[in-house]
Protein backbone atom coordinates (compact mmCIF):
# COMPACT_ATOMS: atom_id res chain seq x y z
CA UNK A 1 0.00 0.00 0.00
CA UNK A 2 2.96 2.60 0.91
CA UNK A 3 4.18 2.25 -2.76
CA UNK A 4 1.26 2.83 -4.36
CA UNK A 5 0.79 5.93 -2.22
CA UNK A 6 3.85 6.87 -3.28
CA UNK A 7 3.50 7.00 -6.28
CA UNK A 8 0.04 8.73 -6.52
CA UNK A 9 1.63 11.85 -4.42
CA UNK A 10 4.27 11.96 -6.90
CA UNK A 11 1.98 12.21 -10.03
CA UNK A 12 -0.09 15.16 -8.20
CA UNK A 13 2.57 16.17 -6.52
CA UNK A 14 4.69 17.17 -9.29
CA UNK A 15 1.63 18.37 -11.59
CA UNK A 16 1.23 21.26 -8.69
CA UNK A 17 4.78 22.25 -8.54
CA UNK A 18 4.59 22.62 -11.97
CA UNK A 19 1.80 25.15 -12.48
CA UNK A 20 1.73 29.06 -11.50
CA UNK A 21 -0.80 29.56 -14.49
CA UNK A 22 -3.29 27.60 -15.99
CA UNK A 23 -2.48 25.35 -18.83
CA UNK A 24 -4.87 22.32 -19.71
CA UNK A 25 -2.10 20.11 -21.08
CA UNK A 26 -0.74 19.74 -17.53
CA UNK A 27 -4.38 18.62 -16.43
CA UNK A 28 -4.71 16.17 -19.57
CA UNK A 29 -1.23 14.69 -18.63
CA UNK A 30 -2.32 14.20 -14.86
CA UNK A 31 -5.64 12.65 -16.37
CA UNK A 32 -3.72 9.97 -18.57
CA UNK A 33 -1.31 9.28 -15.63
CA UNK A 34 -3.64 8.84 -13.34
CA UNK A 35 -5.11 6.48 -15.38
CA UNK A 36 -1.72 4.32 -16.22
CA UNK A 37 -1.59 3.89 -12.47
CA UNK A 38 -5.04 3.14 -12.08
CA UNK A 39 -5.01 0.19 -14.51
CA UNK A 40 -1.78 -1.15 -13.69
CA UNK A 41 -2.30 -4.52 -11.47
CA UNK A 42 1.18 -3.34 -9.52
CA UNK A 43 0.07 0.57 -8.62
CA UNK A 44 -3.86 0.31 -8.84
CA UNK A 45 -6.06 0.53 -5.56
CA UNK A 46 -8.92 -1.07 -7.31
CA UNK A 47 -10.28 -4.31 -6.53
CA UNK A 48 -9.39 -6.98 -8.48
CA UNK A 49 -13.01 -7.25 -10.28
CA UNK A 50 -12.91 -3.29 -10.83
CA UNK A 51 -9.32 -3.41 -12.38
CA UNK A 52 -10.78 -6.29 -14.26
CA UNK A 53 -13.03 -3.68 -16.45
CA UNK A 54 -11.27 -0.69 -15.77
CA UNK A 55 -10.95 1.43 -18.78
CA UNK A 56 -10.65 5.31 -17.43
CA UNK A 57 -12.03 7.26 -13.99
CA UNK A 58 -14.38 9.16 -14.76
CA UNK A 59 -13.69 13.20 -14.42
CA UNK A 60 -15.64 16.09 -14.49
CA UNK A 61 -14.61 18.85 -17.72
CA UNK A 62 -11.59 20.25 -17.28
CA UNK A 63 -12.82 23.78 -15.62
CA UNK A 64 -10.37 26.79 -15.83
CA UNK A 65 -12.44 28.91 -13.35
CA UNK A 66 -11.42 25.82 -10.71
CA UNK A 67 -7.76 26.87 -11.47
CA UNK A 68 -7.71 29.89 -8.11
CA UNK A 69 -4.81 31.93 -6.49
CA UNK A 70 -4.71 32.05 -3.29
CA UNK A 71 -3.69 33.70 0.11
CA UNK A 72 -1.27 31.14 2.21
CA UNK A 73 -1.20 31.86 5.41
CA UNK A 74 1.49 29.97 7.71
CA UNK A 75 0.25 29.32 11.35
CA UNK A 76 2.85 28.57 13.54
CA UNK A 77 2.83 26.46 16.79
CA UNK A 78 0.44 24.46 16.09
CA UNK A 79 0.01 21.15 18.30
CA UNK A 80 0.85 17.73 15.72
CA UNK A 81 -2.64 15.75 16.12
CA UNK A 82 -3.76 11.99 15.15
CA UNK A 83 -5.96 12.61 11.97
CA UNK A 84 -9.14 10.66 12.09
CA UNK A 85 -9.33 7.86 9.27
CA UNK A 86 -11.55 5.24 7.83
CA UNK A 87 -10.47 3.11 10.01
CA UNK A 88 -8.97 3.36 13.23
CA UNK A 89 -5.30 4.27 12.05
CA UNK A 90 -4.48 8.08 13.31
CA UNK A 91 -1.71 9.01 11.11
CA UNK A 92 0.25 12.08 12.73
CA UNK A 93 -0.55 15.51 11.12
CA UNK A 94 -0.11 18.92 12.06
CA UNK A 95 -1.95 21.92 10.55
CA UNK A 96 0.07 23.98 8.44
CA UNK A 97 -1.54 26.81 7.12
CA UNK A 98 -4.39 28.33 6.10
CA UNK A 99 -5.57 29.18 2.00
CA UNK A 100 -7.86 31.98 1.29
CA UNK A 101 -9.27 32.16 -2.00
CA UNK A 102 -12.37 33.06 -4.32
CA UNK A 103 -14.87 31.08 -6.19
CA UNK A 104 -17.96 32.54 -8.26
CA UNK A 105 -17.37 36.00 -5.95
CA UNK A 106 -17.26 34.04 -2.61
CA UNK A 107 -14.34 33.96 -0.05
CA UNK A 108 -13.59 30.40 0.88
CA UNK A 109 -11.15 29.14 3.73
CA UNK A 110 -9.23 25.74 3.69
CA UNK A 111 -6.88 24.47 6.20
CA UNK A 112 -3.56 22.44 4.81
CA UNK A 113 -2.00 20.17 6.33
CA UNK A 114 1.47 18.11 6.67
CA UNK A 115 2.16 14.77 7.36
CA UNK A 116 4.49 14.27 9.63
CA UNK A 117 6.20 10.77 8.99
CA UNK A 118 5.86 11.51 5.17
CA UNK A 119 7.92 14.89 6.25
CA UNK A 120 11.24 13.49 7.24
CA UNK A 121 11.13 11.40 3.14
CA UNK A 122 13.28 13.81 1.18
CA UNK A 123 11.19 14.17 -2.03
CA UNK A 124 8.05 14.69 0.34
CA UNK A 125 9.72 17.28 2.82
CA UNK A 126 7.78 20.20 0.84
CA UNK A 127 4.85 18.31 0.46
CA UNK A 128 1.45 19.75 1.87
CA UNK A 129 -1.94 17.83 1.97
CA UNK A 130 -5.49 19.59 0.98
CA UNK A 131 -8.19 17.94 2.16
CA UNK A 132 -12.19 18.96 1.14
CA UNK A 133 -15.34 18.16 0.42
CA UNK A 134 -18.31 20.31 -1.30
CA UNK A 135 -21.53 20.14 -2.19
CA UNK A 136 -20.90 17.71 -4.80
CA UNK A 137 -19.89 15.37 -2.57
CA UNK A 138 -22.47 12.67 -1.85
CA UNK A 139 -23.74 13.34 -5.65
CA UNK A 140 -21.38 13.24 -8.72
CA UNK A 141 -18.31 13.27 -6.61
CA UNK A 142 -17.32 10.56 -4.02
CA UNK A 143 -18.99 11.22 -0.37
CA UNK A 144 -15.78 11.42 1.46
CA UNK A 145 -14.76 14.28 -0.22
CA UNK A 146 -11.57 14.42 -2.28
CA UNK A 147 -7.53 15.65 -1.85
CA UNK A 148 -5.18 17.96 -3.10
CA UNK A 149 -1.21 17.71 -3.05
CA UNK A 150 0.46 21.34 -2.70
CA UNK A 151 3.54 22.30 -2.03
CA UNK A 152 4.74 24.89 0.41
CA UNK A 153 4.96 28.44 -1.42
CA UNK A 154 8.13 30.04 -0.95
CA UNK A 155 6.02 33.51 -0.46
CA UNK A 156 2.49 34.01 0.58
CA UNK A 157 0.26 32.74 -2.51
CA UNK A 158 -0.18 29.73 -3.44
CA UNK A 159 -2.30 27.86 -6.67
CA UNK A 160 -5.18 25.25 -6.43
CA UNK A 161 -6.03 23.26 -9.15
CA UNK A 162 -9.24 21.99 -8.01
CA UNK A 163 -8.51 20.21 -11.65
CA UNK A 164 -5.92 17.82 -10.00
CA UNK A 165 -7.93 17.00 -6.95
CA UNK A 166 -8.84 13.00 -6.39
CA UNK A 167 -10.34 10.59 -4.60
CA UNK A 168 -9.17 8.55 -2.05
CA UNK A 169 -8.31 5.09 -2.49
CA UNK A 170 -11.59 4.40 0.01
CA UNK A 171 -13.63 5.41 -2.45
CA UNK A 172 -12.49 2.39 -4.68
CA UNK A 173 -11.99 -0.48 -1.97
CA UNK A 174 -12.50 -0.89 1.50
CA UNK A 175 -9.20 -2.34 2.34
CA UNK A 176 -7.42 1.11 2.50
CA UNK A 177 -6.92 3.45 5.88
CA UNK A 178 -7.97 7.35 4.19
CA UNK A 179 -7.67 10.42 6.60
CA UNK A 180 -11.39 11.87 7.04
CA UNK A 181 -11.85 15.44 5.49
CA UNK A 182 -12.13 17.61 8.73
CA UNK A 183 -15.31 19.91 9.40
CA UNK A 184 -13.65 23.11 8.36
CA UNK A 185 -12.59 21.89 5.15
CA UNK A 186 -16.29 21.59 3.77
CA UNK A 187 -16.84 24.13 1.22
CA UNK A 188 -20.51 25.82 0.90
CA UNK A 189 -19.74 25.65 -3.09
CA UNK A 190 -20.12 23.01 -5.95
CA UNK A 191 -16.45 22.35 -7.29
CA UNK A 192 -17.40 20.71 -10.26
CA UNK A 193 -13.63 19.50 -11.08
CA UNK A 194 -10.89 17.06 -10.75
CA UNK A 195 -12.13 12.80 -10.76
CA UNK A 196 -15.82 12.34 -9.93
CA UNK A 197 -17.16 8.89 -7.64
CA UNK A 198 -15.99 5.84 -9.11
CA UNK A 199 -19.28 4.04 -9.40
CA UNK A 200 -22.44 3.18 -6.42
Amino acid sequence: MRVIITLILITAFNFTFAQEKFDKTIVEKFQKELNAEYADAKTSPLTEEDLAKFKSLDFYPINEKAFVKAQFIRTEKEKPFGMPTSTARKPMYVKYGEVHFQLEGKEFKLNVYRNIELSKKEEFKDYLFLPFSDLTSGKESYIGGKYIDLKIPAGNTIVIDFNLSYNPYCAYNHKYSCPKVPLENDLEIEIKAGVKKFHD
